[in-house]
């Protein structure tokens, strides 16, 4: 970290010991923060060039230093955290600068980006969420002092003013956000708080910063004079403001200008542009980024193969590796082999050369011959062993190798297993199988710590072969007779061991090495390290595999060189004990990665008297990780005192295929060290390189991993496609050939091939040789003196818009974004996820405890803006996890492709999540244009007939009257001719057939609770209109509200109305436990309909003048309230008869599913045809029997449950839903016990049936209950048939009989209650497939079953007599062709007369029930339903042997999104989104703004809740492409639901804009 204009390393060396000394005091809390930063100063003040002075404490006026150092709330944070931040691995100073200066550029361009909302419950994480005050504003500054504020904190100390901080919101889940900015100035009066969302801002290119509440508990300090005038807004009302929605719904400002803030966010120009092509309508393609011509391409010449140093002949190197362990053993017996460190790091024991030879001799011995019996022995030569041993244990894993290398049996080592969860265990399961292992080795106390099964048997690992467990310790093995001696034979290509190697995707494959290989490797090690016999070497890394395996077990036996093995464990301890190490044992070498370059840096302190002067070669494992360079250089800087040369530090690269790449050689000391490469960022993400020289701030700085090894020869070849080799300044893959290298996946010949046996090819596709190369997986190039270059790892590789990330850069540029007080170092991930054609990158991070909650949010989106200025590309998703939960390696790192399956499964369990789906799609397609209708009529019409079109429209059958009164008679039904009121009808059927049962009400218990025959109707009818008269003072025709329970009282309340020539308009009664929500609907209906008076029960007549009541309504202002329940016993004097039929019957009030209250005008002569429709359709007369469970208020629900008995004279069975929750199988067991053939009930019904019963079948079989009896059993809604509801109960319940044509759906809308229903006679409902991007066009394209983007339609039901349809353009009016969607128009004797509104609006009632076609058949009278469908003419025939024409129902027109230019139906994305997770019970989708609104409901534990934010947005975009603008989580049941169990998207959508839905979270899109 630098001060600004002095450069550290050029300070005299103790100036810098002092500051080094400083800053770990500050680390460790020694010091303070305001004493740390006056003694840096005073130690820097004589090296500080000269600039105009600057008051050091930053005020009200200063701006802060903008030095890169972090900011004084980072260091009063790490002064409390002591030593907590080891692994600083991808620290850069040069890094952080470039994205300190890239955040500098952003603030100039503030953005506000809108804070998530969390419910304070939900994750119960921070201690400093506990005492964030609540907050209740929102107010925004106005745009003077915006400016202001950028012109004094342009300094890179502060980040937090270009992005709002948030504050999180009170137990209601309100959250606004507040802009702090770095002073600590005093607290302003609240007058600023007050200010109001939508300040007019003059200056179009700063967007408004739409949330910023300054709460006064924070001490924060803004740059505005107490009192500020704001432009454009009094303050008076800025007090209580409240914005107006579009449809004119006030709403509290919050949300609004969170989504008015991410709107602003969405104005940014997108990078790549979108081309302009038009999107044809029958193929939409995905937008690809055209080629850009400014692209780096590739000019050098090709690359020519590099050629390592041949390999020496040394004359006493051994024939095989076993060899020179037989030669130490019995030649230098007393030498020492291996020291082992215990856990605080002290030594705890020395294996020698003798003991190392005679352990491994006996475990040898032991192997093959006292396994199994001498004729079945368990091991053979050849066999596949796994080693199971800690790290912390060396000297047994020496042994066990040494021992299986004598044994001529191939090790595997692998990690201990340390639960059956372990991160990849299952893939470790793989590499056993794949290498046939059923044999493991380990040590007793290994064997101890396994996860044992409760009678005390080893665990079965997930996906592991059966394994038999050999312990190794000494006690346990046999001493080999005198006449047995292994067999060494000279080293040949039989594999001699296996390492494990984890692909991208988390595949663990088993890397064989011949003997060859591996004595060839060691040679070339001990060539190129210049290893010397009786050399000491302190080796950090795992010994089991890659450089700790090469150099600290099998080359340092090679050498008889002494190593000090300083296990992971013990570096956690004592991160110094390595440093102590090579002091007290001078070291001629050691071995290490960056990580532990950065421990022991942090914590050199504590040694004075360390030297490293004894160290020739410092091996950086990693040095190939871009980012290691930093780290050699700060640990060069601290070390050099302790005489570490600069010359010994010696990155290399290596790889499990290709094992070491290349290794800078030691150097000479006081030679000039090799030159960096310097590489721009956009080159190296077009794979060319360029070396940087514009600007700094996205540069790469790299450093030379040294040589190609002795003896092997090295190309460059392109990553993807055929092996072609690279130009010179052209990034590519490293291969290699050489005789020290893997030889194959072990039993994996497939991927073997394309690894290791790659013959490169040149630029015209011909082969350079016939050698094959290995793919080292590296990427990288060769520089000048043949130095190579490793940038990055194929692994690490993420394509975005072919372009190449690498995935340690992302990690280095987001631990760059100081100060990271909010994730924990080397808990990282990065990868990326397939999302709409393309990679998208997402970063996972492990939250540190004590973060808050804003300084996480402010964390992330800084490092979104950094990756956005550096690298060039947009980040999809960034989610912070609780710390530990991340799945582990066992070497401590992140297993990145489990964490990556975890995000995907929805297992991540984040804490904080932001996703910018907005930034970085850029792929979409083209919006759609509509195209103006310039064409006429008849142009259409002619159109349609010469593409073979019909015109879209079908028709029931004819309604004709039966005349024969013979048959009148037979079949008991009442004249038509005679009567055409329903009050006739009934007065007839009580004189004719008065005992004849119409109605019987069951309950719970499935017992009738009461009947009503003809004869007990009509008199109860009579009596109701006697009250009426009396008691009411009712004029004919005056509005009477029927309040009743579900139930004969309604019915018959209903005929008294009519027979005193009132009109009744029926209301569900209020919920007695819910009155608040429920009673103001009832009150708003009586208020509309003018009603006179309500005919109630006792009980409801209490409930309506209740002190509950009086808290929602003004229970003084009902009507005449009259109490059914006792009724005069006199008879009215006459019953009324309507002068016509036109007069009306009744009004059908009902909520619509966008929220709007609408009441329709039924006439007396719109029953009897509907009545008379519906009698014809399904073949009701006296004697049959149906079952209704529906509510009874409004719709065709409200006909079956009243009107059609007394019309028909069937009997009804009626089950009031609700009776149903306190008895599922109710409606089902009626069903069987009566033997009904037709049944009729809702959605709601059907899916309480399927969710509560479907497991219950087989007890319902044995209860006896059989539906085999049930002919038609049709759905009544106003909806799109829901597909998937009906197979569901169709399968479920065919084991108790039910047929599976016996489900069908009936449709009707509010202009006319039933257009269609499956009737007895039609042909079975038909199924069709239908490509949703045409839909999208308001096309209709029908596709095959499974084909991708379909949607299953089912038909609405055959088309009620009398009835014809036509499907019309609901813009022009006009008809259209069978292959369009469009608004389903109605005819019919049954429609509604209009609705019935307060102020009659004659013109919006015309236009919905009087309207003509503007061109084609312009006489007829058409009703518009408002819902969008299509006719399709099937192959199936109608009963008069015509084919039948099917209506189609997609949805309705006012619940549509246009989006892009595109129709979407909610109900689709709503299917999509509750198939992303299992946790999703339910979900709604509304727009606001143009931004894509999603509630899903979580049924799942709360901790999931942000898991759902990604997946609902891949779905969406993946199959609708359409990117969710905000996500909301809710509880189950927050989503309203209408008594038909349509889904209430208007409510909802009000409900959240005023923030009224107590989300469990709420994430706003970038």
């Amino acid at each position: 970290m630098a001060e600004r204009g002095v450069d550290l390393s050029g300070l005299p060396k103790d100036v810098r010991e002092q500051l080094a000394e400083l800053d770990l005091e500050l680390s460790e809390g020694d010091i303070t923060q305001k004493g740390y930063e006056k003694k840096r100063a005073k130690l820097l003040a004589p090296y500080i060039p000269q600039t105009p002075s600057v008051d050091p404490a930053p005020g009200p006026s200063s701006a802060p230093d903008p030095a890169p150092a972090p900011s004084s709330a980072a260091r009063a944070h790490r002064a409390r955290r002591s030593g907590g931040a080891r692994d600083e691995r991808y620290r850069s100073d040069i890094h952080t600068e470039a994205v300190q200066a890239a955040l500098a550029q952003h603030r100039e361009q503030k953005m506000a980006l809108p804070m998530p909302t969390k419910r304070r419950s939900a994750f119960v994480q921070s201690p400093a969420d506990n005492c964030t005050p609540p907050d209740t504003s929102s107010a925004s500054e106005d745009e003077g002092s915006l400016h202001r504020r950028a012109a004094l904190t342009q300094g890179l100390q502060s980040p937090d003013s270009w992005i709002n901080r948030s504050l999180q919101g009170s137990s209601t889940s309100s959250s606004a956000s507040s802009t702090l900015s770095h002073g600590e100035g005093k607290p302003q009066p609240s007058a600023l708080a007050d200010v109001l969302a939508h300040t007019r801002i003059d200056n179009s290119s700063v967007p408004p910063d739409v949330t910023s509440a300054t709460p006064q508990e924070r001490g924060s300090q803004t740059d505005l004079p107490p009192h500020a005038p704001v432009r454009g807004m009094s303050r008076g009302q800025s007090r209580s403001s409240m914005m107006d929605t579009a449809d004119g719904v006030p709403v509290s400002s919050r949300v609004s200008t969170k989504i008015q803030q991410l709107l602003n966010t969405l104005k940014r120009p997108k990078r790549p542009p979108l081309s302009e092509f038009f999107v044809d309508d029958a193929e939409e393609i995905v937008e690809v980024p055209q080629p850009d011509p400014n692209t780096p391409k590739p000019e050098g010449r090709q690359i020519i193969p590099v050629k390592g140093e041949p390999l020496g002949v040394v004359s006493n190197w051994p024939p095989a590796l076993q060899a020179a362990l037989a030669r130490w053993g019995a030649t230098q017996a007393k030498s020492p082999a291996l020291t082992a460190l215990d856990i605080t790091g002290k030594p705890l024991y020395t294996l020698t050369y003798g003991k190392l030879w005679s352990r491994s001799l006996k475990l040898a011995f032991t192997l093959l011959n006292k396994l199994g019996t001498k004729n079945e022995p368990v091991l053979r030569p050849g066999d596949r062993v796994a080693l199971v041993y800690p790290n912390s244990d060396p000297g047994m894993f020496w042994v066990a190798f040494y021992g299986c290398l004598l044994a001529e049996v191939i090790p595997v080592p692998i990690e201990v297993p340390l639960s059956r969860k372990d991160a990849g265990s299952q893939q470790i399961g793989f590499l056993l199988g794949s290498c046939g292992v059923s044999l493991a080795l380990t040590s007793e106390v290994c064997l101890k710590g396994l996860p044992k099964t409760p009678n005390g048997e080893i665990l079965q690992f997930k996906g592991w072969p059966r394994l038999k467990w050999v312990v190794t310790d000494s006690k346990y093995l046999t001493k080999p007779s005198k006449d047995w001696q292994p067999h060494i034979p000279t080293a040949n290509t039989d594999p001699a061991y296996i390492e494990y190697k984890a692909s991208k995707e988390g595949t663990v494959m088993g890397v064989a090495v011949s003997k060859v290989a591996m004595l060839t490797h060691c040679q070339a090690l001990t060539q190129a390290c210049n290893y010397s016999e009786g050399e000491t070497l302190v080796n950090v890394l795992d010994c089991k595999k890659d450089m700790g395996l090469w150099h600290g077990v099998l080359t340092s036996v090679m050498n008889r060189i002494h190593t000090i093995s300083v296990p992971y464990a013990v570096m956690k301890a004592c991160p110094l004990s390595w440093v102590q190490r090579v002091h007290i044992h001078k070291a001629r070498v050691a071995l290490v990665k960056c990580r532990d370059l950065h421990w022991a840096m942090m914590a050199h302190r504590e040694q004075r008297d360390t030297s490293l002067g004894s160290l020739r070669m410092l091996i950086v494992a990693d040095g190939a990780n871009p980012w290691s360079v930093s780290s050699c250089d700060a640990f060069l800087n601290v070390f050099q005192s302790h005489g570490l040369k600069p010359e010994v530090i010696c990155p290399c690269a290596t790889s499990p295929e290709a094992m070491t790449v290349a290794i800078r050689r030691p150097g000479i000391p006081g030679a000039p060290l090799p030159a960096r490469a310097i590489l721009s960022m956009a080159g190296l993400s077009h794979g060319v390189i360029r070396v940087n020289t514009e600007d700094k701030n996205s540069a790469l700085t790299v450093q030379d991993v040294g040589h190609v090894m002795p003896g092997a020869l090295m190309c460059i070849v392109k990553p993807d496609g055929p092996p072609q080799l690279c130009k010179t300044d052209e990034i590519g893959e490293i291969v290699v050939n050489s005789r020290a290298g893997g030889t194959m996946y072990y039993g994996l010949p497939g991927v073997t091939k394309n690894m290791f046996e790659v013959i490169p090819v040149n630029a015209s596709g011909a082969p350079i040789g016939e050698i094959p190369f290995v793919r080292s997986g590296l990427l990288g190039f060769v520089g000048p003196g043949s130095l190579v270059f490793v940038v990055g790892k194929i692994e690490g590789l993420l394509m975005v818009s072919g372009r190449r990330h690498n995935a340690d850069d992302l990690v280095a540029t987001a631990l760059a974004v100081e100060p990271v007080k909010t994730v924990y170092r080397g808990r990282v991930a990065v990868f990326s996820v397939t999302v709409f054609y393309d990679e998208r990158i997402v970063i996972v991070a492990e939250q540190r405890p004590e973060a808050s909650e804003e300084d996480s949010f402010q964390w992330m989106s800084r490092v979104l803006q950094a990756i956005d200025s550096i690298h060039q590309v947009g980040l999809y998703c960034l989610a912070l996890v609780p710390a530990n939960t991340l799945p582990k390696t066992p070497l401590g790192g992140i297993h990145v492709s489990e964490t990556k399956q975890h995000f995907l499964e929805g297992n991540l369990h984040p804490c904080n999540i932001l996703m910018c789906p907005h930034t970085c799609v850029t792929n979409m397609p083209k919006p759609r244009q509509k195209q103006p209708v310039g064409v006429g009529p008849a142009s259409i019409m002619v159109g349609n007939l010469v593409a073979g079109k019909r015109v879209a429209q079908a028709a029931g059958r004819d309604l004709g009257l039966i005349e024969d009164q013979d048959l009148v008679r037979k079949l008991c039904m009442w004249p038509t001719m005679m009567h055409q009121y329903l009050t006739e009808a009934l007065q007839w059927r009580a004189q004719t057939d008065p005992d004849h049962v119409l109605f019987v009400l069951l309950n719970a218990k499935g017992s009738a609770v009461s009947t009503a025959t003809c004869v007990q109707l009509h008199r109860r009818a009579e009596k109701v209109t006697a009250a009426l008269a009396e008691r009411g003072g009712i004029n004919t025709g005056d509005n009477v509200v029927l309040l009743y329970p579900p139930g004969i009282d309604l019915i018959a309340s209903f005929y008294g109305c009519l027979y005193a020539g009132c009109i009744p308009v029926t209301v569900r009664p209020p919920h007695p436990q819910n009155l608040a929500a429920t009673l103001p609907t009832v009150r708003m209906i009586i208020d509309v309909s003018k009603a006179v008076c309500i005919l109630t029960t006792q009980a409801l007549m209490k409930i309506l003048r209740s002190k509950e009541a009086a808290a929602s309504v003004n229970i003084k202002t009902w009507p005449t309230i009259i109490d059914t329940d006792d009724l005069p016993r006199r008879r009215p004097p006459l019953i009324y008869k309507p002068p016509t039929a036109e007069m009306l019957a009744y009004l059908d009030f009902s909520v619509s599913t966008t929220g709007m209250l609408t009441g329709v005008k039924i006439s007396h002569a719109a029953v009897g045809a509907l009545c008379r429709s519906i009698k014809l359709q399904c073949e009701l007369y006296s004697s049959r029997q149906i079952a209704i469970c529906l509510d009874p208020y409004c719709g065709l629900g409200f006909v079956l449950w009243c009107l059609s008995s007394v019309y028909s004279g069937h009997q009804s069975i009626l089950i009031p839903p609700a009776e149903l929750e306190s008895s599922l199988p109710l409606w089902l067991t009626t069903l069987s016990q009566y033997r009904i053939r037709d049944t009729f009930c809702s959605y709601s019904v059907m899916e309480l049936c399927t969710k509560g019963l479907g497991t219950q079948t087989e007890a319902l079989k044995a209860r006896g209950v059989n539906l085999s009896c049930v002919r038609s059993c049709v759905v009544v809604a106003e909806e799109r048939p829901r597909l998937s509801l009906t197979q569901s109960f169709s399968k479920l319940f065919k084991d108790l009989g039910l047929s599976p044509r016996a489900v069908s759906t009936a449709f009707g809308s509010r202009v006319n209650l039933a257009i269609c229903l499956q009737g007895t006679t039609g042909p079975d409902p038909s199924t069709v497939y239908v490509d949703m991007k045409s839909l999208r066009h308001d096309r209709v394209r029908l596709v095959e079953r499974g084909a991708p983007q379909s949607l299953p339609l089912m038909e609405s039901g055959t088309i009620l007599p009398g009835v014809r349809v036509v499907i019309v353009n609901p813009e022009t009016r006009g008809p259209l062709g069978d292959s369009h969607l469009g608004e389903i128009w109605v005819s019919s004797p049954h429609s509604a007369s209009g609705y019935y509104t307060l102020y009659g609006e004659e013109s919006l009632q015309a236009d919905h029930f009087n309207t003509r076609l503007s061109f084609g058949d312009t006489q007829t009278l058409w009703a518009r339903t408002g819902y969008l469908g299509f006719v399709r003419r099937t192959e199936l025939l109608d009963a008069s042997g015509d084919r039948h024409d099917a209506l189609f129902v997609v949805g309705s027109l006012d619940e549509t999104l246009e989006l892009r230019g595109l129709r979407y139906h909610p109900i689709d994305i709503e299917m999509s989104v509750s198939r992303a997770h299992r946790s999703i019970a339910e979900s709604a989708v509304f727009t606001w703004t143009n931004l894509l609104v999603v509630v899903s409901e979580l049924c799942g534990s709360e901790q999931e809740a942000l898991d759902l934010v990604p997946l609902v947005t891949n779905v969406v975009l993946e199959e609708h492409h359409l990117i969710v603008g905000v996500v909301v989580i809710v509880d189950p049941g927050v989503i309203p639901i209408n008594s038909r169990g349509e889904k209430q998207r208007m409510h909802l959508r009000d409900s959240f804009l005023a923030d009224q839905l107590d989300p469990i979270y709420v994430a706003y899109n970038m």
